[in-house]
């Protein structure tokens, strides 16, 4: 039995392309992701002083609120080993995202730039475990009066954008299969 059309076609570009992780644009945007992120929270740590004291940038919605987090996401947190558990984790979690995502940045663009826009944005949250005795840096703050979102930084932000990217990537991949399957 002759492979389907699209299916051949997928095969050759895998077979053709480079993983994203290899390629220079992939690391570009890594680069970018952690060098926007470092320069955003050193900012906040030089300009943001005492902690936890709300700055406007508009009105009450955003602020920006100098924090530390010494936990994970959404303040879990594993006690005094915490920093050194995340920061393990971190790099575990980078390296199953690079090969778990390999084919899938051969097929997808938005794959490839999600990917490594999640890489970068772990990067730079573990650039803080291991230089900020503190935690992490965190500093957007978004609301409305006592009704407010956990304080995050630009890394989360990229992990997010990132993850949705995926996300979609997937869903996109897994419309075509099941076009190819019915065709």
């Amino acid at each position: 039995m002759k492979p389907h059309p699209r299916a051949a076609a997928a095969s050759a570009v895998l077979s053709d392309a480079p993983v994203a992780a290899t390629t220079l644009p992939f690391w570009i945007i890594v680069a970018v992701v952690v060098a926007i992120d470092f320069v955003t929270k050193s900012l906040a740590v030089e300009h943001l002083t005492p902690r936890h004291i709300p700055h406007r940038i508009i009105g009450d919605v955003v602020r920006f609120t100098l924090a530390y987090n010494p936990g994970a996401a959404f303040g879990m947190h594993l006690g005094p080993a915490s920093r050194w558990i995340f920061a393990t984790l971190a790099l575990v979690i980078v390296s199953v995202l690079l090969k778990a995502t390999a084919d899938l940045t051969r097929l997808s663009r938005l794959a490839a730039v999600g990917v490594p826009i999640v890489v970068g944005g772990a990067i730079g949250n573990l650039i803080d475990r291991i230089r900020m005795r503190e935690g992490v840096v965190d500093f957007i703050d978004i609301g409305i009066g006592t009704t407010r979102f956990w304080t995050f930084n630009v890394a989360d932000t990229a992990v997010t954008v990132g993850a949705a990217c995926l996300i979609l990537a997937l869903w996109e991949q897994d419309r075509q299969q099941q076009a190819a399957s019915t065709s």
